[in-house]
Formats: C-alpha cells, sequence, structure tokens
C-alpha cells in the first residue's frame, strides 16, 4: 500500500512591527532633508545680506511733500556712502542727533565748508542760487549758515512744515543711515526716487 504524502502551504509570517524603511527610501529622505536645510540656509544669509546692505522705513508725515508722502514705505540703501562721496540733492535718512531712537528724512543740501543761505523764498549754496523744482513752496525764513567739518546741512521739501537744519542746527556725518533709493509701498506709488543735483550750482 502506497502512502499518500500531503503538502501543508506554509503562511507567510506576519510583518513585524516597527519595521523600518528600505535603505533606498532612508538615502532618498536624507537627500531630501539635505536639500531643505541647504535651502534654509541660502535663505538666511541672503536675508541677512539685505538686512545689512539695506533698510526699510515708513515716512512719518508731511516734511518731505511732494517728493514723499506720509504713510509710504521706503528702501534705504546703507552702503551709498562707502564706496562713493556724499551728494547735494540726495535723500537721506539719518538717527535724529537729539533722539537716537528717532529717524528723519530729509534732503541733503549742503556739504561740509558750504555757505548756505535762505534769502526772499531762494536757496543759495556757497552764493550761487538752485533751482529747486521739488519743494512744495519757496521758504519764508531766512537765514545763512555755515557747514562744519564732518557735518552736513539737510532740509525737508515741504521748507515751511519741516524740522531740519534751519532750526535744529547741521546733521554729524556719522548719524546718517544712508541713502533713500526706492518707495515700495503702497504700491501704486512703487518708484526709484529720483535724484536733482545740486552740483553745479554750488560749484
Amino acid at each position: 500500500m502506497s502512502g499518500v504524502s500531503e503538502h501543508v502551504p506554509v503562511e507567510p509570517a506576519p510583518p513585524e512591527w516597527g519595521a523600518t524603511a528600505s535603505p533606498k527610501n532612508e538615502v532618498g529622505a536624507l537627500h531630501l532633508l539635505g536639500e531643505l536645510l541647504q535651502n534654509l540656509l541660502i535663505a538666511g544669509i541672503l536675508i541677512l545680506i539685505v538686512n545689512l546692505a539695506t533698510a526699510r522705513i515708513r515716512v512719518d508725515g508731511s516734511s518731505m511733500e511732494p517728493s514723499l508722502h506720509d504713510g509710504e514705505l521706503v528702501v534705504v540703501n546703507r552702503l551709498a556712502y562707502r564706496w562713493s562721496d556724499l551728494a547735494r540733492g540726495d535723500i537721506i535718512v539719518f538717527n535724529f542727533p537729539f533722539d537716537p531712537d528717532r529717524r528723519f528724512i530729509k534732503r541733503l543740501i549742503g556739504l561740509p565748508g558750504d555757505r548756505i543761505m535762505v534769502q526772499d523764498g531762494r536757496l543759495y549754496i556757497n552764493n550761487a542760487p538752485v533751482e529747486e523744482p521739488y519743494i512744495a513752496a519757496p521758504p519764508l525764513y531766512r537765514g545763512t549758515w555755515t557747514v562744519g567739518p564732518d557735518e552736513v546741512f539737510v532740509l525737508g521739501d515741504n521748507r515751511n512744515n519741516s524740522s531740519d537744519s534751519q532750526n535744529w542746527g547741521m546733521l554729524p556725518i556719522n548719524e546718517i543711515i544712508g541713502k533713500a533709493v526706492v518707495v515700495y509701498w503702497p504700491v501704486a506709488d512703487a518708484e526709484v526716487i529720483p535724484h536733482y543735483s545740486l552740483a553745479a550750482a554750488a560749484q
């Protein structure tokens, strides 16, 4: 009598709890993590560079009308005067000498050694009359000032409604933060801030 053998199927072993991903998946995850960290590092470096090179300020008040308006946001180039000289006609941002926690924005009018005179509604630099198409109205005040070493003379474009060098004196150069270059908000007012050179009239 021949024997009959039975084939008993072997059931697969149940999966182990806590099984880990395959080596291929681990490599892919590490690659993605590495790319994420690299992108974050690059973004951090770019933000640091931008913050070192520029500042953002809000125009507060009407002292720079009609050139700049209350509430506008402006980009300031902190490095503008590291590679170039201060220039008459630039709009600059600076720490207010009598309150370092306040920042002002005004137009640079006089450089060290300049003689500034306002008379009969007209600005003179070193006895030369200066055309100022950017001011709100001719100044109602009058006076004469001489700019000392390491100082500049600044005025708001809204001459009759501005706290500036004609009433509080010269601005030390080391208080200058940088040159205002772009209005970026509100979007409707966005523009590169135009520069008016006063050099020709002041030679």
